[in-house]
């Protein structure tokens, strides 16, 4: 059909794919658009400057609406009276012509022209008058008997005079409006309207025509016609539009000029505060504004400079305190090495010895052995600990199988969890997941999250999923429990060193609390992270994200952090809905500062 003429025409041209025109300009325009939308955003001076430019334009445009309205009213009105009285005139003469006229040729024949002659001299007498200003037509009524023949000396032939054209081949009829004439016809009083006249050469102007009904020397109605053009007041009003717009343009250039002039002044300042602040926050504590003057911006650097003082002040004294800190941990730890040593082989003596004591006497020696023990793994998780704050761990990085160091941290915990009653289970182990990781490290991690999980596990399954992603840029090893879970709030508390969930709870496996800010500290190492959800009596999940490539980029992981069994999943998926997730919470490897995490109490 014709209106698939466009459409087909489009298929051939774009191999028979139809690509509108909107969604081609569409996709064009998108990219200029983002960034003007991106500009408008971030630059303040930019959207002043334009608001100013736009509301200046506004005003200018409706003050000289207003002007030019009230110029063309005063015009007009101006230009009535004046045509009123002129056309006034012109009527009286061509009265008074008449009846003298008629009087004269009633006295003495052949002394007055005739109809034809008198229409042409009263129309040229009376044209004479207006020196171009109005032109004078003159018609003949309606309401007369029509005249056969178009010569020019026809007595009710038109007759114009002035700049309208009285030959009928041009239809100068067409200069005065039917509806006026008619009017004319119907009443002898004065009308007027304004109306779009013919001029000899064809072209249009608007004008005021003023008309009645008269009667000429011979008793005959005619209707004679002043028009009076607008080409003055259109001159005129022409210059004040001119003049109006162009002080307006230039008030608008110049109200954007001083806006753009006055915002810089503003502006500047905060753009210098901008930057010094960024160059504070990447350490560079020694930047200050440049202050001149005595104003509020002057103030407002002072005040600036006299906070980065300050700060720098309060950043020097912290950095010096966790210096201190850091030395003081480091120290002891190693000064307790020896004394431990030499206590720990007194205790292993007593230990092997406890035979030969009474039965308090040997359970105090095994109650003293299991405490050397855990003395010996929290000196060791403070070592360690002191050495990420000093940020000299280091990194033994190599491919690994994240399969086998699951499979080793399984059977070592398998003890522990069958005096638990819990089961260990291990999902997606049926494929390689390859990473550049340190085995040691990251052992000690899922280690971590093993036993947590058997100690709050509460005889339930634990389950130990591993994933990869698609693309092979990412692993994750997520750790499940059933057991009492996290309340909310706990998420974002579970990684700080030695917060327990429950301080009520007793570790009935002699943790440390600081194993989970150890593993959070190994994730951050790898360019990983380390987030956990929970859910009160849901139990909890724990999941490790690391990069295919120490340091590689880190999107997304190939596990979900909310597994699919909790209470929010199913009951999504029982109504349909979007189920509410209790709690979720994440610590990423580039989100905080080294040891602004730690152990969550729930079997370190």
């Amino acid at each position: 059909m014709w209106w698939q003429g466009p459409r087909l025409l489009t298929e051939r041209a774009t191999g028979g794919r139809a690509q509108p025109a909107i969604r081609i300009f569409g996709r064009w325009a998108r990219g200029p658009l983002l960034s003007v939308m991106r500009l408008w955003r971030r630059n303040i001076q930019l959207r002043v400057v334009a608001s100013t430019l736009l509301l200046s334009l506004a005003v200018v445009l409706v003050l000289g609406f207003v002007v030019i309205g009230q110029v063309r009213n005063g015009l007009l009105e101006a230009k009535r009276q004046t045509a009123q009285s002129q056309a006034e005139g012109g009527f009286s003469a061509a009265k008074e012509q008449a009846a003298g006229d008629g009087d004269g040729q009633g006295a003495g024949a052949g002394q007055s022209a005739d109809a034809g002659e008198w229409m042409t001299s009263i129309v040229q007498q009376l044209a004479s008058g207006g020196q171009g200003v109005f032109s004078v037509v003159a018609l003949p009524s309606q309401l007369s008997t029509p005249f056969v023949g178009d010569t020019a000396s026809a007595p009710l032939g038109a007759r114009a005079q002035g700049d309208v054209n009285p030959e009928r081949s041009i239809n100068p009829e067409l200069s005065i409006p039917q509806e006026l004439r008619d009017a004319l016809d119907a009443d002898l009083a004065t009308h007027r309207q304004y109306h779009t006249i013919v001029r000899q050469n064809g072209d249009t102007e608007a004008a005021l025509i003023i008309g009645r009904r008269l009667t000429d020397n011979e008793g005959h109605q005619y209707q004679l016609y002043f028009v009076f053009p607008f080409t003055q007041e259109e001159k005129s009003l022409s210059l004040v539009t001119g003049t109006i717009a162009t002080a307006g343009l230039f008030v608008v250039v110049l109200l954007g000029a001083i806006a753009w002039l006055v915002v810089r002044q503003v502006v500047t300042p905060v753009r210098m505060a901008a930057r010094i602040a960024e160059r504070l926050a990447a350490g560079r504590l020694h930047e200050r504004m440049k202050v001149s003057g005595e104003d509020d911006i002057a103030r407002l650097g002072e005040s600036f400079n006299k906070m980065a003082r300050n700060l720098q002040l309060k950043i020097q004294q912290l950095e010096e305190l966790s210096r201190m800190q850091r030395r003081f941990v480091s120290d002891v730890s190693h000064e307790l090495r020896t004394p431990l040593t030499t206590v720990r082989m007194a205790a292993d003596v007593i230990h092997e010895s406890r035979g030969a004591f009474d039965p308090a006497t040997a359970r105090s020696a095994e109650l003293l052995l299991s405490q050397l023990d855990r003395f010996e793994s929290l000196l060791a998780d403070l070592l360690e600990i002191s050495r990420f704050d000093a940020g000299a761990a280091r990194l033994e990085a190599e491919d690994t199988d994240l399969r086998d160091v699951v499979h080793r941290v399984v059977e070592g915990a398998e003890p522990l969890a069958e005096r638990k009653g819990s089961r260990l289970l291990v999902r997606g182990a049926t494929r390689p997941v390859v990473a550049e990781a340190d085995p040691r490290r990251i052992e000690r991690v899922v280690r971590n999250l093993v036993v947590n999980a058997i100690e709050h596990g509460e005889g339930r399954d634990i389950a130990v999923r591993l994933a990869a992603s698609r693309d092979g840029g990412m692993v994750a090893i997520a750790v499940r429990d059933y057991g009492i879970g996290l309340r909310p709030g706990d998420a974002e508390q579970v990684f700080s060193r030695f917060w327990r969930a429950d301080p009520a709870r007793a570790r009935t496996m002699g943790g440390t609390g600081l194993g989970l800010s150890i593993a959070v500290e190994d994730a951050h190492l790898h360019g990983g992270r380390l987030e956990a959800w929970g859910e009160p009596g849901g139990g909890a999940q724990f999941r490790l994200t690391l990069p295919r490539t120490v340091g590689g980029p880190l999107r997304g992981s190939p596990l979900p952090l909310e597994p699919g069994d909790s209470r929010a999943n199913r009951a999504r998926g029982a109504s349909g809905g979007s189920g509410r997730q209790e709690r979720v919470a994440a610590v990423s490897g580039d989100a905080g500062e080294p040891g602004a995490e730690g152990g969550h109490g729930r079997g370190e």
